[in-house]
């Protein structure tokens, strides 16, 4: 083979990959921060094997399962999520559990900042914490025991219940509140590799640690578009 021929073929392989890319309905989205934007409480190692790793190959894994099942072309993570139970058998569980982790990632991404820009809680969602857990403590030390609580891996949940009512849950797993009809706010990832590089066995030091970091302007924004 000569070196034009070994040209065209890297030339083609590459616009392969750039059309098996494109083509890939689901891709995993930029940290709106660097790796280290969340010391001391979250470190960049974590952060980077943490979005880098797991997450894209959720994304990975994601990709194969649509791809696999030509009836699925088109539709959304959030329909995908939202309608388990009408997804091909085939690929249900993969969706479910490769789904969730994209959809739970890409949320959580979004709701941690800089400790030096953090803000509390705002405007509609500052009075329906008030009106529903009595304040700001009580909602954090709520969501704290209910992600310690999680027997393995898996999320505590602010959400939104079918009434429109904040609630705090957790989840196994991957599940998303999406499969159950109500609307993800604010989660915390439980999941060791989270928070095992840093803080080891010590979960309830990794939840008191994550909430300098909460971006609560994030959750009240979503918040008042969700409760509309």
């Amino acid at each position: 083979m000569t070196r034009r021929d070994w040209i065209q073929l890297a030339a083609a392989g590459a616009i392969a990959q750039s059309v098996q890319a494109a083509a890939a309905p689901f891709t995993l989205p930029p940290l709106p921060y660097a790796y280290d934007a969340l010391e001391p409480y979250i470190d960049a190692q974590t952060m980077q094997i943490h979005h880098d790793k797991h997450h894209q190959a959720y994304v990975d894994n994601l990709n194969k399962a649509v791809a696999s099942e030509p009836s699925l072309a088109g539709k959304s993570l959030d329909d995908l999520l939202s309608n388990l139970d009408a997804l091909p058998p085939a690929v249900r569980t993969q969706i479910r559990n490769q789904g969730g982790g994209d959809a739970n990632h890409t949320l959580f991404w979004n709701t941690l900042t800089p400790a030096s820009k953090q803000k509390m809680p705002s405007g509609k969602l500052a009075a329906a914490i008030d009106r529903t857990f009595g304040s700001q403590d009580k909602l954090e030390a709520a969501l704290k025991a209910s992600a310690a609580g999680v027997f393995g891996s898996g999320w505590g949940w602010l959400s939104l219940d079918k009434n429109g009512k904040l609630a705090v849950v957790s989840l196994p797993n991957q599940d998303s509140l999406l499969s159950s009809g109500n609307r993800p706010l604010l989660g915390i990832d439980v999941w060791e590799h989270a928070y095992y590089l840093k803080y080891q066995n010590r979960r309830p030091e990794y939840l008191a640690a994550i909430f300098h970091v909460v971006n609560w302007d994030f959750v009240s924004a979503r918040y008042e578009e969700m409760a509309r």
